[in-house]
């Protein structure tokens, strides 16, 4: 069995004078590091890092974390990469949008800056790393720190006895070759992007610390009471804050952990009124505030209910990737890409297919889109390994964590398009399980299977979701559009059923086809068959189709997809619309007056 990177590992072999496989292994920068952040101030580490690439693990073999400054001619031999001069890069980045020459390049590079710092009493600092695809291992002045396995969750080190006073040294190790152990693995549908892509900052904390809070309404308190608890170091209590309802609340904590029901009744959060309310925290010394809305999801039968109103999910799949910057995002970007799906009449979007940036759902929260946020259990997964389950549980883990008290969240998906055996069902079954431990004011979907034989949805992992997700493409895999009401017929689901894909690809370069296959008039085709076909089965509760806009992925290199999937309703540009971008707009408005004329006659 294949583990983490074959490089990697021959590497660590090669390191005979000091063991360092074992640590590398063992000291995992994982969920248990994580710190509670709210508003905390932050000092950014962004902007130009020393940087290589390194195909052959050259600099584990070597110790490049090891090597001090020094100038070339004071040096007892030569070096085959100085971490301390030479080529820079910008962090955030996607080392494949920097240089044609690193564009296919898989495989480690190094990344390393000055720190400049001065210890205070009574604090303690923090590395945190938005995002490194997708193995990184982190140095500080020669030494290893943790590794941290997951390419798109934040990650935290703490530093507080490693820093020095003065100039420090910080090395990172960022490896994103593909194997069969990650999740995802090797085959994938998106573009395998490198480098440190999101924010790397410190954080300063005191020495009392607030490493966990979570806020929400109670379920089943008709509205008028929520539920908070709190995990914090070095405290015997905790204060809870909502200045805007008049509440202040202490927590008793044991062993660092307490919760409290609290009697309320806030204006509640939903897409056409996304109320925030300031939430502060405090615990001995540490005070964090958060910008959290309340609300409920539930489901009864095959029906959604939002804050105890009928629900039908009009949305839309969105990637991270821009056809510059890749998997790097901006303001502009998510703000775009929000009023885009806004003026189609969304009112939720599903972000596919890995945790995108905190930004997205914080900005969902506030300009209202509900949200369907998943990690990359991804089609052939290894599912009959324990360390592709802690991977799994991890990345799991640190999403929830990190996005539970934003309210826009309304679904925890698990897995994408998994082949139904028991080993696969043992391993999504436990998934669930921790997303309901974690977070029961939530609902689990995953994108399920079909069988085409018999012409029903047939999967064992169904029995534990919420939600039935389906990515269903008749009309451009699959011609024969009367399969689909005869598949959900015959199903007779008896939960909500989600289209979470449908499309059809559209070129509308100069080099894209007038008619047929590729074609613009094609995709909408499937579009307005599509629509006749999902309206009328009461158990289909919404669809997210696939995409909003065409982005880059390397398995796709046909006449008319060049390297891109084309099957976005805007163009890579992110201007430029297709015409089914105007059918599904039609569509989701008028599903959108038809609720409100519901709601009023209720």
């Amino acid at each position: 069995m294949l583990e983490r990177s074959v490089l990697a590992e021959n590497a660590l072999q090669a390191l005979h004078d000091e063991d360092y496989d074992r640590p590398f292994n063992t000291q995992n920068l994982n969920h248990t590091t994580m710190i509670f952040m709210g508003d905390r101030e932050q000092v950014s580490l962004d902007g130009d890092w020393n940087f290589c690439v390194d195909l052959l693990d050259t600099g584990l073999r070597q110790k490049w974390f090891a090597m001090e400054p020094a100038a070339p001619r004071d040096r007892e031999e030569p070096w085959d990469y100085d971490p301390y001069m030479g080529e820079t890069v910008p962090v955030p980045s996607c080392w494949q949008m920097l240089k044609e020459k690193w564009y296919f390049f898989e495989g480690s590079a190094w990344y390393t800056r000055p720190v400049d710092f001065s210890p205070k009493p009574g604090k303690r600092t923090f590395l945190r790393v938005g995002a490194a695809q997708y193995d990184c291992k982190v140095f500080l002045n020669g030494e290893f720190v943790g590794n941290h396995y997951g390419g798109s969750t934040p990650f935290f080190a703490e530093m507080t006895d490693r820093l020095k006073d003065g100039r420090n040294w910080l090395m990172l190790c960022v490896n994103n070759v593909r194997t069969l152990d990650r999740v995802p693995m090797r085959n994938t549908d998106w573009f395998n992007y490198g480098g440190v892509y999101r924010e790397v900052s410190l954080v300063e904390t005191p020495e009392s610390l607030i490493r966990d809070f979570f806020i929400h309404l109670k379920p089943d308190s008709h509205f008028a009471c929520l539920t908070a608890s709190v995990v914090a170091e070095g405290a015997e209590t905790a204060e809870i804050s909502i200045p805007e309802l008049g509440i202040r609340e202490t927590v008793q904590l044991v062993d660092g952990k307490g919760s409290i029901d609290i009697a309320a009744g806030p204006l509640l959060w939903r897409p056409d009124r996304p109320k925030l309310y300031d939430v502060h925290v405090s615990a001995g010394d540490d005070r964090v505030s958060d910008r959290v809305g309340f609300r409920t999801i539930e489901r009864k039968g095959r029906e959604l209910y939002l804050n105890g109103r009928p629900l039908w999910l009009r949305g839309i799949s969105v990637h991270e990737d821009d056809d510059k910057r890749g998997k790097v995002i901006t303001e502009d970007d998510l703000r775009r890409r929000y009023a885009d799906a806004k003026e189609m009449g969304c009112n939720f979007v599903r972000l596919a297919h890995y945790p995108h940036h905190e930004r997205a759902v914080e900005l969902a929260d506030e300009i209202g889109l509900l949200v369907w946020a998943e990690i990359p259990v991804y089609w052939a997964i290894d599912f009959a390994n324990p360390a592709t389950e802690r991977d799994a549980q991890n990345q799991l883990l640190e999403l929830i964590r990190r996005d539970r008290n934003r309210a826009c969240v309304a679904i925890w998906s698990v897995g994408n398009e998994n082949a139904d055996t028991d080993a696969r069902l043992a391993f999504m079954k436990g998934l669930a399980e921790t997303a309901r431990a974690e977070d029961p004011t939530r609902l689990i979907a995953a994108a399920c299977l079909v069988n085409h034989t018999k012409l029903k949805i047939e999967d064992r992992l169904a029995a534990y979701l919420d939600i039935i997700g389906i990515n269903e493409y008749y009309g451009w895999y699959d011609e024969d559009f009367s399969e689909l009401p005869k598949i959900l017929a015959n199903s007779q689901p008896d939960r909500p059923v989600v289209i979470s894909e449908t499309g059809a690809d559209a070129d509308i370069t100069e080099q894209g086809p007038k008619d047929g296959l590729f074609s613009e008039d094609y995709q909408a085709s499937v579009y307005e068959k599509q629509i006749a076909t999902l309206k009328d089965l009461d158990f289909v509760k919404g669809m997210s189709p696939w995409i909003l806009y065409d982005f880059r992925t390397e398995r796709r290199q046909g006449i008319f997809q060049r390297g891109f999937n084309r099957k976005g309703l805007i163009a890579a540009d992110k201007v430029t619309r297709k015409k089914s971008f105007a059918i599904l707009r039609s569509f989701y408005h008028m599903v959108a007056a038809g609720e409100v004329e519901e709601w009023e006659r209720s």
